[in-house]
């Protein structure tokens, strides 16, 4: 028998302690803010899920979820609502509320909030591959840069694709990053 994992109180929000099962309400859980690129919800806990990464991202109009990226690894997202910009293989696409997307492993991505408010997307990774040194890596891409998810040279280091935006904080939820 699974057990329950235990959600423990921080200054941040509910954390869960344990591989067990879990329920958290996205509004109990700690985001994580960066100014200008997206605020994402932090279900996992200690350990990290190993199989799966699941957020919930909130962004307002022009800021991206990521910059232009591809993993060794699948993922999916589902716009839940408002209305974001897909730039994929250097397309742009438009999306709406209740729009699917799937990146096959290596294909190259990011989602840019759009229209009038803020837009909420849930994002699944799978975590087979892409960990470690070989996750995969940021592409230049005319598109992305164009909407200011562009890096200005390849490469695999996150720390250098993301120079340009202060680090995540976690914060406690706020009013607003959820519809209703």
């Amino acid at each position: 028998m699974v057990p329950e994992a235990q959600l423990e109180s921080t200054e941040h929000g509910l954390v869960a302690k344990g591989d067990g099962w879990f329920v958290l309400n996205a509004r109990d859980a700690g985001w994580g803010v960066s100014e200008g690129r997206g605020t994402y919800s932090r279900f996992e806990g200690e350990p990290e899920f190993s199989q799966l990464g699941v957020h919930l991202v909130a962004m307002e109009p022009g800021e991206p979820m990521s910059m232009y990226h591809w993993e060794a690894d699948q993922e999916d997202f589902l716009v839940l609502s408002g209305e974001a910009l897909l730039i994929i293989e250097g397309e742009e696409r438009s999306l709406r509320q209740w729009d699917f997307v799937h990146c096959p492993p290596e294909a190259k991505h990011t989602i840019v909030g759009a229209g009038d408010s803020t837009s909420l997307v849930l994002a699944v990774g799978a975590r087979d591959k892409s960990v470690g040194p070989n996750w995969g890596g940021y592409s230049v891409d005319e598109a992305a840069t164009k909407h200011g998810a562009g890096v200005e040279q390849e490469t695999s280091d996150p720390a250098e694709a993301y120079a340009r935006y202060p680090a995540r904080h976690p914060e406690r939820f706020r009013d607003g990053w959820l519809p209703g």
